[in-house]
């Protein structure tokens, strides 16, 4: 009898269907009759025989998560941030390029198909990218340039590994992953007022626009010990998390820059946001309405992030002494001295006759419950007068560290000709020191006089200038002092007349 390779063929794909079909049988039968436990116990010990061949475990993060529709495909995100910044440059063949908003370069991430081996504590594990196409279509309120597919990422390991992987391996990479997002972000300047920026459905009290201040610590005319104590405190409070916890404090700190006009407050502050890689918010408070409004500026403000009010001794109604408060509400509410006693009272008076954000909603913003809304963020005050702040707002408490900002001095001097005429010594420089030393002459007013006015104007010219006007301001102070004394005699002269 002759046996042909189709009859073989056909025989066993009969008997292939017939094992299928029976299997079917018994699994119908194991599902609907067999109770759970015992089902429970089979799956566990199919499991295991499973293991033994194929001893590995996948973790899938997919493109189109609807874990939560607010913060949809934030976990992928993280993970592709991850792999394009350790591997784009490494093992990885295929990359695929993207343009992200408010990115300050080109990311860089795996290709479809892709795999790459990462190694973590000696252990190593396999990242794949894949993507599945749908076997339906569904409409969504999301719409994606990507909807007829879904793009994932795909985690195996060995499974002797999972408490490696799932207890300290994946925060790795959300931390790896919001660092190197940090560093590649462009940061931003925002301001409160008109306008505002959409955010989806919601629009920001804010708006903003893309924060380039070339303004560095290098450049700051500072004396250089107390510019480096500065430095050492930025940098250690953006590493105090865990200590701020354990003390139960809000993570935040208070900075209060006072000085004359000209003495560099404005330019300390983009001198810190470059230090840290902060965004800044440029708090306009004569544009708030009220508390009620300010709160929600501040809830809208995100960590890694400098909130500043400059000039804050402009505002009379926050500056005021609380004693002239009182007085005011008093005099026009006519109530007792008793009642004036009471400062909270007093705010209230003052808010009826049309201030915007009282003392205490200011307070409140700084160190409220208000304040603890998220972690990470600096709070600066400038101020020309220092005496015309309220205590309240200037105590320790609330603003943690007091920065005077003084006139230039020979070592801040050095600093600026550094950075204008790349100069780190001259003949001169000991007039000018001694001149420095006697005369109070701010920084601005130093720079101006470096600054060159014509194309013909060199080092040695500017540097002239600047001991020009140097002299003429010694002369002039010393004529100003004489009239003083003269002034001063003529009172007593008549006095005793």
């Amino acid at each position: 009898m002759r046996i042909t390779m189709s009859n073989l063929m056909g025989g066993f794909w009969a008997s292939l269907g017939s094992t299928v079909a029976s299997m079917m049988f018994f699994w119908a039968i194991f599902q609907h009759y067999v109770p759970e436990q015992l089902r429970a116990f089979v799956k566990r010990q199919v499991q295991k025989l499973l293991n033994l061949f194929y001893p590995y475990v996948q973790i899938t993060f997919q493109e189109n998560s609807d874990d939560d529709v607010l913060r949809r495909g934030e976990v992928f995100s993280l993970v592709e941030t991850y792999l394009g910044s350790c591997f784009a440059s490494g093992q990885a063949k295929r990359l695929r390029a993207n343009y992200i908003k408010n990115s300050r370069s080109i990311r860089l991430t795996l290709d479809d198909y892709e795999e790459v081996i990462d190694t973590f504590h000696g252990v190593r594990l396999w990242w794949s990218s894949t993507k599945t196409y749908p076997t339906t279509t569904t409409v969504s309120v999301y719409p994606s340039s990507n909807s007829d597919y879904i793009r994932s990422f795909r985690l195996t390991f060995h499974h002797s590994h999972r408490e490696l992987v799932t207890g300290t391996y994946l925060n790795h990479v959300l931390e790896e992953a919001k660092a190197a997002r940090l560093k590649n972000r462009q940061r931003k300047l925002f301001t409160n007022g008109a306008g505002g920026t959409w955010h989806g459905y919601n629009k920001s009290k804010w708006c903003h626009v893309a924060f380039e201040h070339p303004a560095t610590f290098e450049t700051l005319a500072m004396d250089p010990k107390k510019k480096q104590d500065i430095m050492n405190d930025l940098v250690t409070f953006t590493k105090a998390k865990d200590y701020y916890a354990k003390i139960g404090k809000t993570w935040k700190r208070g900075y209060l820059l006072y000085g004359p006009p000209g003495t560099g407050k404005s330019t300390m502050i983009p001198a810190m946001a470059n230090l840290l890689s902060y965004d800044v918010y440029d708090l306009e408070i004569t544009a708030v309405k009220d508390n009620t409004e300010l709160r929600k500026l501040l809830i809208e403000t995100t960590s890694k992030s400098i909130i500043v009010i400059e000039d804050i001794d402009c505002s009379l109604d926050l500056t005021r002494q609380r004693k002239m408060v009182e007085a005011n509400s008093v005099e026009k509410s006519g109530t007792t001295q008793a009642s004036a006693a009471d400062p909270v009272k007093a705010e209230k008076e003052n808010e009826k006759d049309g201030s915007k954000v009282t003392l205490l909603g200011l307070l409140n913003m700084i160190d409220g419950l208000w304040s603890a809304c998220d972690g990470e963020r600096l709070i600066v005050f400038t101020t020309n007068f220092l005496d015309k702040l309220d205590p309240a707002l200037t105590w320790r408490g609330r603003m943690d560290m007091h920065i005077e900002m003084s006139y230039c001095r020979f070592e801040a001097f050095k600093v600026l000709v550094k950075n204008y005429w790349d100069l780190s010594e001259h003949c001169v420089f000991g007039t000018i020191e001694k001149l420095l030393e006697e005369i109070d002459m701010t920084p601005a007013d130093v720079s101006e006089n470096l600054m060159p006015k014509s194309a013909n104007d060199n080092a040695e010219t500017c540097l002239m200038t600047l001991i020009n006007a140097l002299e003429k301001t010694n002369e002039a102070s010393k004529v100003k002092t004489n009239a003083e004394q003269v002034r001063g005699e003529d009172v007593a002269d008549q006095q005793h007349g």
